[in-house]
């Protein structure tokens, strides 16, 4: 049986996220809270398996509780859905450990959609927070300065080593392609594109295709 954190402080929208989780894991059990202090102090005292938060509290920002978990129960998915969709809430969220992003705005069957990518590993991004994320660090690859001589993806993570197969999986995975899109681009099954992408988070240390976007354009993967 999942264990599931909610966290939303207005009742009606908690009771819709609560239908819409149940609707996605059947059978879950759900722990409600309204305000960050009663979360955390959940955190704290039990392991989640999935984590449904929103950013404005009453008492503070929801993106503490997502750090909570990452510190606490690196292996929970956090995902925030909320109303706020841009920069100054999105990365920060992300930075602190979510593995997915939606937007209210959508319909309950839009993000129960997305919500089921968790079963194959996929983060649940709304559609334009994953072209904002795709954005930035398309642009930021394009303001790196080049290097000349030497491979200037050894010199900024010199000890990651990954496989031209690897750099395919992650160049793709960072432009925000889903599992079985790369896998019919390179001529391979959705299994097999998860394993690569379980070992290259590995061998990045990173747990979301947002760290494994920032890591595409430190390694150069988009000026290739």
């Amino acid at each position: 049986m999942k264990q599931i954190l909610l966290l939303e402080d207005l009742p009606e929208i908690r009771a819709w996220l609560k239908t819409l989780a149940l609707q996605v894991f059947p059978g879950a059990q759900i722990h409600e809270s309204a305000r960050i202090h009663d979360a955390l102090q959940l955190v704290n005292a039990m392991r989640f398996d999935v984590a449904l938060c929103d950013l404005g509290l009453p008492d503070g920002s929801g993106v503490e509780v997502v750090q909570a978990l990452r510190d606490k129960q690196p292996d929970v998915q956090s995902v925030v859905v909320t109303i706020h969709d841009d920069d100054e809430h999105l990365f920060p969220a992300l930075q602190a450990g979510a593995f997915g992003y939606l937007l209210k705005e959508q319909s309950r069957e839009q993000l129960a959609e997305q919500l089921q990518r968790i079963a194959q590993g996929e983060p649940p991004l709304s559609p334009s927070i994953a072209r904002r994320v795709i954005q930035y660090f398309t642009a930021q690859a394009r303001l790196q300065p080049q290097h000349i001589g030497g491979n200037d993806a050894d010199s900024v993570t010199p000890h990651v080593q990954l496989t031209d197969r690897e750099n395919e999986v992650l160049l793709r995975v960072a432009k925000g392609f889903t599992l079985p899109e790369i896998g019919q681009q390179l001529n391979l099954s959705r299994h097999t594109i998860a394993d690569y992408v379980k070992q290259i988070y590995r061998k990045l240390n990173v747990s979301s295709r947002a760290e494994a976007a920032l890591e595409a354009q430190r390694l150069g993967l988009f000026r290739r």
